[in-house]
């Protein structure tokens, strides 16, 4: 049905109805006769195609149709797979939440913003837990530093009845990709850095008989230890 409604959306060649049309082509514009611009179509082996029927006269363009629809499509698939549908995603606290389901809706959060939702956070006071809105704006804020490299807040905790809220937006996937490729580079760095530490521990403890023989050889032994580079 959507490939017919495309389909259909234009007058093609003998469907074209005015009397006289203006052909637009890469060499500009002109006005000619309807059998004129058919007789054209067919010398250049194309179609002639009605772009802007309420002009006057009504536009047609010199296309292989067919091509010109499959561009069609596919330049709404490529629009269809931008419109990225948002959704928001709600995390809900209590004023005094342990550190375990604490943990647990962190990684729930953390997937919603990766998969480019919204996240919205709150803490429900019931009763007399309305006394501890402090707490419940720290429980926020700690969230919303512990997402820092997931999210970035929209709006700051705020109280509305019993429930104080806290709006987190995804970062964009190339700043969440950075910072993993800089995290992956530290721990390599760290990795590289135990290892020869290993390797120089291993030197020292090879030649540590050699020192233990030689005079003086406990304190050049010790100062090799402190000064690897000497």
């Amino acid at each position: 049905m959507k490939n017919d409604k495309l389909k259909n959306q234009y007058r093609v060649n003998e469907q074209i109805r005015a009397k006289e049309v203006r052909v637009v082509g890469d060499e500009g514009a002109q006005v000619m006769a309807l059998r004129d611009a058919l007789a054209l179509a067919r010398e250049q082996e194309v179609d002639l195609v009605e772009i802007s029927p309420n002009a006057q006269p009504p536009v047609c363009r010199l296309i292989d149709y067919s091509k010109f629809l499959y561009q069609q499509k596919k330049r709404q698939k490529e629009m269809k797979a931008k419109q990225v549908k948002v959704e928001v995603k709600e995390i809900r606290f209590g004023p005094q939440t342990d550190e375990h389901d604490y943990q647990f809706k962190l990684k729930h959060a953390k997937e919603f913003l990766t998969d480019g939702n919204k996240v919205r956070a709150y803490v429900f006071f019931r009763g007399r837990s309305i006394l501890f809105k402090e707490q419940g704006e720290v429980l926020l804020l700690r969230f919303a530093n512990d997402l820092e490299e997931y999210g970035k807040v929209e709006s700051m905790p705020s109280l509305e009845g019993k429930k104080m809220f806290l709006y987190l937006a995804p970062k964009k996937a190339g700043a969440a990709k950075k910072s993993q490729q800089k995290m992956d580079r530290e721990k390599r760095e760290a990795e590289a850095k135990t290892q020869e530490q290993q390797a120089h521990e291993e030197q020292i403890a090879a030649t540590g008989g050699v020192f233990a023989n030689m005079k003086g050889g406990d304190e050049l032994l010790q100062k090799l230890k402190e000064n690897p580079e000497e």
